[in-house]
Parts: structure tokens; sequence; C-alpha cells
């Protein structure tokens, strides 16, 4: 192949490459907070849970949940309900206690307290928590006399 005709054939190949080049700027990522979670406890028992940074919430949801949005901090939920096996489901009595440990090996106690709404009861507390952090959470529910225990992991 002479070398003209390797420049136009090199050309012709890149053409539709470069085509593809224009258009908008790289946005900035966007958090997308994770779906809520569910672990099968025990029969019908269930815990619907997640863990998101605070900044995620909208300010009226952390303003209900009784906490500030703030960097650094990640609100736990843990919600105890019972499945009715028809689709519906109600709420659960039970007492939730959490540990939270990142990759470097520190372990933090997470306060978890009850908040009503709704009839419903759901346990909330806060986790420390930096950008890039790998948290897994322990998750310990006392239900009905029994018991249960969970386990998940959140990179940050």
């Amino acid at each position: 192949m002479h070398a003209r005709a390797r420049k136009s054939w090199l050309l012709a190949a890149l053409l539709p490459l470069l085509a593809g080049c224009g258009g908008e700027a790289p946005q900035p990522a966007q958090f997308v907070p994770p779906a809520p979670a569910v672990a099968e406890l025990d029969g019908p028992l269930l815990a619907r849970y997640t863990l998101l940074p605070t900044l995620a919430l909208d300010p009226a949801m952390a303003r209900g949940y009784g906490i500030e949005r703030t960097p650094g901090k990640a609100l736990l939920l843990v919600a105890l309900r019972h499945d009715d096996g028809d689709g519906d489901e109600r709420p659960a009595a039970g007492q939730v206690r959490a540990q939270a440990r990142d990759l470097s090996g520190r372990v933090q106690q997470v306060a978890m307290r009850e908040l009503r709404s709704g009839g419903y009861v759901d346990h909330i507390g806060l986790v420390d928590v930096a950008a890039h952090d790998v948290v897994r959470v322990d998750v310990e529910v006392l239900a009905g006399g029994r018991r249960h225990r969970f386990d998940f992991q959140r990179n940050f």
C-alpha cells in the first residue's frame, strides 16, 4: 500500500471515531442512593435497612428524622416489619443494636433510637463516614424473645 493510500485509509477509519468526540462536556457524578435492602430474620419477621449519607436526604426528611444533614455522617435506618404473606406488612416490635467498622478497622457503636411515624416504628442512628470509605454494618435485632443478626456493606 502506498503512503498516500495508507493515509486515506487511516483517515477514513478514524473519521467515524472522531465524530463521536463532540457533544456535551462530561457531567460530575451524582449520588445514587442505595435501594433499601431486606433481611429475612425468622418466619414473617423482616428488617428493611439502608445506610446513606445525610447530605443525600431531602431537608424536610432530615428534619422528620430529627437529624442534621452533615458531611461525614450517614443515616442508618432499620425498619422491623411483619410480612402478612399477602403483600402487606405491619410494624413489628423489637430492639435494634448496630456497630459499624471501616477497612482501617475503626469500630463505631451506633446509638440507635426509635422513631415513630404513622403507626410504624423505625430505628435510626448516625455513622461517621468519609469519602471512599467501605463500611460494614453488623446489626442485632431482639424481637419475639429471639436474637437475630445480619450484616451488610456500603461503599461511600
